[in-house]
């Protein structure tokens, strides 16, 4: 990321989902782009030791517990990087499930309530508790992560579709509603990575992407430099759009 460094210095970055895949290099990216960061996630520990090693490395990070299904949690998480660094300017709406994988008439229908009140309920809570402060401060950058799963049915994911067919039209509602206060909302479908989520998809053996070969997703740090990318003024057209990175015109143009 050494062409990237301190391009965000004096910006705040809350990352959810940070304590692994796109969530953890998200969390490295912007450190290196010379941003403080506030790493969300369920898994205390995880979050806790990332902050740990990026404060070593001479960034500045926090970490804090956080069910991004749970509003009051993330409300804390935006309170946390006020009260740590004085602003947020860049909320990444990266936490996300697909498990379980399963046709509709074998779904649990609490496994797929969960999934449906993560990815979607979470990237609302996220705007809702950033946005207010963001308009006070003169401007913010919201990039929900989003997926071509919103917009092209895939077996077995019906609960996976669903929620990102929901967090694109978050993202075109929260533009039509706060740009003009300067603040961008941006999607960004960064096609298949090589995550956690990845090995899941795989195991189940469920629809084309489950049988890709490994060696085809994007590594994690690619899509994190995109993020950043998003974030900077480079990107202030694309308020409102959903980002893809499956050209190689678009990979370009976000220097991966």
């Amino acid at each position: 990321m050494s062409d990237q460094t301190d391009i965000l210095a004096g910006k705040v970055a809350l990352v959810t989902g940070a304590s692994r895949g796109i969530g953890e290099a998200a969390a490295w990216a912007f450190a290196q782009a010379g941003a403080a960061v506030v790493l969300a996630a369920r898994s205390g520990g995880d979050v806790e030791r990332i902050a740990s090693a990026i404060n070593a490395d001479g960034g500045r990070a926090v970490a804090v517990t956080c069910d991004v299904a749970d509003y009051g949690a993330v409300e804390r998480a935006v309170t946390k990087a006020v009260e740590a660094f004085g602003r947020l300017d860049y909320l990444i709406n990266n936490a996300g499930l697909i498990d379980p994988i399963a046709r509709l008439a074998d779904s649990d229908p609490e496994g797929w309530a969960t999934v449906i009140n993560v990815n979607v309920q979470g990237v609302y809570n996220g705007l809702r508790a950033a946005i207010p402060g963001m308009i006070g401060q003169g401007g913010g950058v919201v990039v929900n992560i989003s997926s071509g799963a919103a917009t092209s049915p895939l077996e077995g994911w019906s609960h996976y579709c669903a929620s990102k067919a929901a967090v694109l039209m978050l993202t075109r509602c929260a533009d039509k509603e706060y740009r003009d206060q300067g603040i961008r909302v941006v999607g960004l479908s960064p096609g298949t990575v090589a995550t956690d989520m990845q090995v899941k998809i795989k195991a189940s053996g469920i629809n084309p992407v489950s049988q890709l070969d490994p060696s085809v997703h994007l590594p994690p740090e690619k899509a994190a430099k995109a993020i950043v990318w998003l974030c900077t003024d480079a990107a202030d057209d694309l308020s409102g759009v959903d980002f893809s990175l499956k050209d190689d015109a678009s990979r370009q143009r976000a220097g991966l």
